[in-house]
């Protein structure tokens, strides 16, 4: 197999069943829309925010192929990043809601599904009876809990409504 000598990333030619050099891509793309993002914000606790989760998504990085390095002081930062603004949210949506609002928001609602993307990776990977830290699940799970949260704040702080989403397919009671 041609190896070019201007390869992007020396494992871009692992096997295709080799799942480590997706995720290290799929990392790096979230950690790029954060950054993104973080340009549209200008709430400087938001933009703190922000920095912290990019670094933290670079971290998570390697971690299938070297070490896990994020701790559990960074997953609990982000845990309560997420309840504080769940805590919020609680405020402006009673219902399921369309990815749609300002532009921020909407950066924030891709990186939400970027996150799903990340945990179904980490689940394929284990699937193939590789061993993923706990950790990695709970990080991933987070950041996609925390963008569809922040999308809400960033609609809300722009003065932007929620769009109710009602399914054809899907049922759902929400207490009020």
């Amino acid at each position: 197999m041609y190896r070019s000598k201007h390869e992007a990333y020396s494992f871009l030619s692992d096997a295709p069943e080799d799942l480590r050099c997706d995720f290290e891509i799929l990392t790096d793309e979230i950690a790029g829309y954060v950054g993104l993002l973080r340009a549209f914000v200008d709430d400087e606790i938001l933009r703190e925010q922000l920095l912290f989760v990019c670094e933290l998504v670079y971290h998570l990085n390697p971690s299938l192929r070297t070490k896990v390095t994020v701790t559990a002081e960074e997953a609990a930062r982000l845990e309560g990043m997420t309840t504080e603004l769940a805590e919020e949210a609680k405020k402006h949506i009673k219902q399921f809601v369309l990815p749609v609002g300002c532009r921020s928001a909407g950066f924030a609602h891709v990186l939400r599904s970027k996150g799903k993307a990340l945990v179904r990776l980490l689940y394929r990977h284990a699937h193939q009876g590789h061993h993923v830290e706990e950790i990695l699940f709970d990080i991933s799970n987070l950041l996609s809990g925390y963008f569809f949260l922040l999308a809400v704040k960033l609609n809300h702080m722009e003065g932007v409504a929620e769009t109710p989403f009602i399914s054809r397919n899907y049922k759902l009671e929400v207490s009020q």
